[in-house]
């Protein structure tokens, strides 16, 4: 599959894989040579520079990278982005500073990584019942914290 993209700006940067297994591409900051710094709490909109022209019937969805949630408390401000097919303009990142400490994303730092995906449009129907199953309206928790196989019992 090839995906057609678009800059925006000068400084934006083709999405990269950063090895032959990984399933999101890379999206890198756009700012101005300072970086921006975003305090601890704060949530701030990082422009990436570049559009994509997804093919009908799939679906962009940004994921934040690990290791920023890991090593810097940053985090994706709406946890999953989701770009539709018919978009076209810049894709921008919001992230959010969860730590306690301020943290700056400089330009052309990978702030976050895309995914290619199918997606499925169901025609939705009501009903009066859905279908049974063994959970059935078990909700948060149901399933309980550690599932013990018959011979752990």
């Amino acid at each position: 599959m090839e995906l057609r993209f678009k800059t925006f700006h000068p400084q934006a940067k083709q999405p990269i894989y950063g090895s032959e297994g990984a399933a999101g591409a890379d999206l890198c900051a756009v700012c101005d040579s300072d970086g921006v710094t975003i305090k601890a709490g704060q949530r701030v909109l990082i422009p990436t520079g570049i559009g994509v022209e997804i093919p009908q019937g799939y679906v962009g969805l940004v994921f934040a990278r690990s290791s920023m949630g890991v090593k810097y408390g940053i985090s994706l401000s709406n946890a999953v982005g989701v770009i539709d097919s018919d978009y076209r303009g810049e894709i921008s990142v919001g992230l959010i500073n969860l730590s306690d400490t301020d943290h700056t994303i400089l330009p052309g730092e990978r702030i976050a990584q895309l995914v290619i995906l199918p997606v499925a449009a169901p025609t939705f129907v009501q009903v009066e019942q859905l279908s049974p199953t063994q959970r059935g309206e078990g909700g948060f928790g149901s399933t309980g914290r550690v599932q013990l196989t018959k011979q752990e019992d």
